[in-house]
């Protein structure tokens, strides 16, 4: 395992040889969410209790916590790559988002991707 997965959250492994530490943070939001231990087992146990502690944070202050994926996001890719896709989308009569979110889900579905 690469990273902790808890809530919809992702989280890093880091460790600092110097202390001894295992720590790490929550990926793919704005706020920083942290979390350290000795152990791997312990450094579970901190990265959900870390978790819970900031939705629960959130939920006093009255704040929407961020969440990891809203689904949208921004590609850059060359002209000519652009235009091949408007034109594959407009044969598919589908929307180029459509066709892009196809191509993805394929993309994806061959590496066997997790939920």
């Amino acid at each position: 395992m690469k990273y902790l997965k808890y809530k919809g959250y992702l989280g890093t492994i880091e460790f600092d040889l110097e202390n001894n530490t295992l720590f790490g943070k929550l990926e793919y939001i704005r706020d920083l969410v942290t979390y350290e231990a000795k152990t791997i087992a312990e450094l579970e146990n901190e990265f959900k209790i870390s978790i819970d502690l900031y939705l629960q944070d959130c939920k006093e202050l009255n704040k929407n916590p961020d969440v990891p994926y809203k689904g949208v996001f921004n590609v850059r890719v060359n002209p000519e790559l652009h235009r091949k896709i408007a034109e594959l989308a407009l044969e598919e009569d589908v929307t180029v988002n459509a066709f892009v979110n196809q191509a993805l889900e394929n993309e994806v579905s061959k590496h066997h991707v997790g939920s």
